[in-house]
């Protein structure tokens, strides 16, 4: 009974990557910013997020998760261009990136988010 009823709970279990959002991790970020001016970086945290122990990356645009869908028109410009989605751990960035692809843009979810992104990149 407890091997069926633990057969039952794994299909359940996150793993990243769930829902089928792309996504990228934070080292192909850095590559991205590097190689790629057109970049776009959308930060989904609300503002006083930004200042906060995490900070920010330089240029992102911050349109909170929450505001997206009636703020998404701001995005227009970018449309062409790819959209890298941050948030403080990747789960609010992950609803944005999905957001943007049924709205027709180009977006990845980056995972880990900015935790990742400051253990790594953090100065």
């Amino acid at each position: 009974m407890i091997l069926l009823s633990f057969s039952l709970f794994i299909p359940f279990c996150g793993c990243g990557q769930s829902n089928n959002i792309p996504s990228i991790n934070v080292a192909e970020l850095d590559s991205l910013m590097q190689t790629d001016s057109t970049l776009v970086i959308l930060d989904v945290r609300m503002p006083s997020e930004l200042i906060g122990p995490l900070g920010q990356i330089p240029h992102v645009i911050n349109i909170p998760v929450q505001e997206l869908e009636s703020r998404i028109d701001e995005l227009e410009k970018h449309k062409a261009n790819f959209i890298a989605v941050i948030c403080r751990s990747g789960n609010r960035s992950r609803t944005a990136t999905k957001i943007l692809i049924q709205n027709g843009y180009t977006a990845k979810n980056v995972l880990g988010g900015m935790i990742d992104y400051n253990s790594v990149y953090a100065k």
